[in-house]
């Protein structure tokens, strides 16, 4: 073939394709279709220059993205013909660095099949070490300094690899070419186990120590892949005891690991899609139907149905439950309330209190990420907090957005950052009601600005003053000149929602908002809200009616609060011998008397939140609550899926007619019908939850007449709720809608970030 019949191209990738394995990939394809040229990282993703018969070069760009490696997304491939150069051989060439541009970073992801079968392989020399990975597998967003992803700008610098390592690094043919944490006992991070203020055992020694210490009914912390555990036998009562009273966590349930699919089976109902979610790269903790003779501790999760699982996800977990015969409790190395460590000093000094001893490791953690947590429903995830796994993997927004930054909220807190068509929603951080996440969150928010390139053109929050998020917001803002948008909050769920499901900005949808809390438009408290919105502007076409909620927020840990206000809004007397009156000692009731008759201190709400805990109490499932939604997850999981009966409720135009008001007064009169009846509770739930679905298809076809439009979102703190989407979406397809619900951010307020980011994008 004459040298004029070869052609060259430029191939720019831009996607997750650093450090998952892309550069030996696109050398071995090149090689295999005899193509001369080179691949390079740079800022902007992977470079590519290939040269040879044309029919070569299509078969090229054809497996380029039909075969790409287990770790790598490709969102986009642009090329550019260049004048051939008789290039002949392929090579691999040094990564590049380029100011302002950016490239998607490859979540955390776990341990892979070959490593593992290393891990335990005798002959193998990395046999049994804890920090074994490949291209494939391994810590990734944890470890990462600054991009292009090389080892250099990771916390991995810090160990010159063995000759061994070495040549596997720079070997294209290797399973470790460029594996940027690559190691071996010789040469990388080493793990020892410390109690009473001294080592006392190293390496594999000292994994035996911390098991001799779970056995011990002791509680170990253990340093993994994004921050510490805090780690005990979820077996025995007195570990649990000791773990809750020591972290301050009264009834919040603990997550727990097992150590493979079987295991998991012993102690919860797992379907095909819950397997799915366990096994796979990310390992979220999965909320599964506890099984009545599962092997666990009762103080795991108290009063609930559910328990949150895990398979291991390091090699260290291996390890550590290897041999192990007990489920471990993993629950985030912190006190409540405040961010989980990540930092060998700074965990003995904030965790001594809690633990008795501690499984320590040498390889720093640049950025702390927790555990997801995912449920399964109609066979897909439906994230409840999105965390290790998954950030910082990019949403794709349906068009170009300008640089911004979005605060989220208070509650499961995040942000997110915005840069072209990619929306990048930040690890969960906590709630951010103290001063050290608020730090936390600056530091996450430092790091997303460095990676991504992010010059942000404006800064985005939520509504409410008091919120720590937007007082930032407003201080940052001002401090760099910025526009500040300010985005309601109900209107930032339904535009996740949207934005999620790759809405363009002005297409608009019947969104369904439920949540506990969100600061209204007229400075109520809103949450059950209905809304003709897109990712621009909303209007609010229906929602609950107001009720006065004495005492604010002092209501969402006293549940039976709420039910006295709606049984007081509804006209029912407060009875002694119902639960929820029952709960409240004579004085704080007569208390609460005297502000509702005087409208002292009652912020109006129409919050479902409030709704569904002011029915747990009035149904005697909960009147006190030590974590948020308490009350309403106790009273989804009492529901008898047999019961096919609902409450009434009664609908009318607001005073200005711009609204309709959804009066839930009559399912209190029904609820208190059943009761003096003797209905149970399992009953009671069911019909509440049927009554929700019901009437979030009746307010849904009263928007389609209004609008004409056909899509329903489905968004807030409330649809987390399987029993109720179990009702609520059979009901709304047989009506003819097309639903939109969750998939790739939660419903609850860690999705807030990204609608807030979507508005604020594309608000004019």
């Amino acid at each position: 073939m004459s040298e004029n019949a070869r052609i060259r191209q430029r191939l720019i990738v831009r996607g997750i394709v650093q450090g998952v394995g892309f550069r030996p990939f696109v050398y071995g394809l090149a090689t295999r279709h005899g193509l001369g040229g080179f691949v390079g990282n740079d800022s902007n993703g992977v470079f590519i220059e290939v040269e040879g018969e044309p029919a070569a070069l299509e078969a090229f760009a054809r497996d380029l993205q039909a075969e790409p490696p287990p770790l790598a997304l490709i969102e986009s491939v642009t090329s550019m013909p260049l004048p051939a150069t008789g290039e002949t051989t392929f090579v691999i060439v040094a990564s590049e660095g380029q100011a302002g541009a950016s490239t998607a970073i490859s979540p955390d992801v776990c341990i892979c099949d070959d490593c593992l079968r290393e891990l335990f392989d005798p002959a193998d020399r990395r046999y049994r070490y804890p920090f074994i990975n490949c291209t494939n597998c391994g810590p990734r967003f944890t470890i990462i300094r600054d991009i292009p992803y090389d080892r250099p700008l990771t916390t991995m610098a810090a160990f010159p690899m063995c000759a061994a390592c070495a040549r596997e690094y720079h070997d294209p043919t290797d399973r470790r070419f460029h594996a940027q944490p690559v190691a071996c006992p010789a040469c990388g991070p080493r793990v020892w186990f410390e109690a009473g203020g001294r080592a006392t055992a190293w390496d594999d020694d000292a994994i035996r120590a911390a098991q001799a210490a779970l056995r011990s009914g002791r509680i170990v912390a253990v340093k993994g892949i994004g921050g510490f555990h805090l780690a005990c036998d979820a077996t025995n009562d007195d570990a649990l005891r000791t773990l809750r009273r020591r972290k301050g966590r009264v009834d919040k349930p603990f997550a727990v690991m097992v150590r493979d699919l079987a295991a998991a089976r012993a102690l919860a109902e797992v379907d095909d899609a819950e397997a799915a979610l366990l096994t796979s790269k990310a390992r979220p903790i999965v909320l599964l139907r506890r099984r009545p003779d599962a092997r666990l501790s009762a103080l795991v999760a108290p009063g609930n149905a559910y328990v949150g699982l895990m398979l291991p996800y390091s090699p260290l977990h291996y390890l550590l439950l290897d041999g192990l015969d007990m489920p471990l409790v993993m629950t985030s190395g912190n006190l409540s309330d405040e961010p989980i460590c990540k930092d060998n000093d700074e965990a003995l000094r904030r965790l001594a209190s809690l633990a008795d001893g501690f499984l320590l490791h040498n390889r720093d953690i640049h950025v702390w990420c927790d555990d997801s947590v995912m449920r399964a429903f109609e066979g897909r995830e439906l994230p409840i907090r999105r965390s290790r796994g998954y950030t910082p993997f990019p949403v794709r927004l349906a068009q170009p957005a300008p640089m911004l930054i979005a605060t989220g909220g208070e509650l499961k807190a995040t942000f997110c950052v915005t840069r072209e068509r990619f929306a990048y929603l930040s690890q969960h951080i906590g709630d951010m009601e103290n001063l050290e996440t608020l730090q936390a969150f600056e530091r996450a928010l430092t790091h997303f600005v460095k990676l991504f390139r992010i010059v942000p053109e404006r800064i985005v929050c939520d509504l409410h003053p008091g919120y720590l998020s937007t007082q930032w917001a407003e201080r940052f803002a001002a401090a760099q000149g910025l526009p500040l948008v300010k985005v309601q909050h109900h209107h930032a769920h339904i535009a996740a929602c949207l934005a999620e499901h790759g809405f363009d900005p002005d297409a608009r949808a019947i969104g369904i908002s439920f949540d506990g809390t969100g600061y209204g438009s007229d400075g109520a408290i809103w949450g059950g809200e209905v809304l003709i919105a897109n990712c621009r502007t909303f209007t609010r076409i229906a929602h609950l009616k107001y009720v006065p909620l004495p005492g604010g927020d002092a209501s969402i840990k006293r549940p039976y609060r709420a039910a006295l206000a709606h049984l007081w809004a509804a006209g029912i007397a407060w009875d002694e011998d119902l639960p929820c009156v029952a709960a409240c000692p004579p004085e704080e009731r007569r208390v609460l008397c005297q502000q509702l008759e005087r409208n002292f201190h009652c912020p109006p709400t129409s919050s479902m939140g409030r709704l569904f805990d002011a029915i747990a109490a009035l149904a005697g499932v909960r009147q006190t609550a030590t974590y948020e939604a308490q009350a309403a997850i106790e009273l989804e999981a009492l529901c008898d899926d047999a019961e096919q009966g609902h409450y009434e409720w009664v609908s009318a135009p607001s005073a200005g007619g711009d609204a309709l008001v959804l009066d839930p007064a009559p399912i209190f009169h029904g609820i208190m019908r059943d009761l003096h009846a003797s209905v149970s509770r399992q009953a009671i739930a069911a019909k509440a939850h049927n009554t929700i679905a019901e009437l979030i298809v009746q307010v849904s076809d009263h928007a389609r007449r209004q609008s004409g439009l056909n899509v329903v979102a489905l968004s807030g703190g409330v649809f987390q709720n399987v029993q109720l989407l179990q009702r609520a979406l059979p009901r709304l397809r047989a009506a003819g809608f097309e639903v939109l619900t969750h998939r790739a951010v939660p419903p609850n307020d860690g999705g807030l970030a990204l609608g807030q980011a979507a508005v604020g994008g594309f608000r004019a």
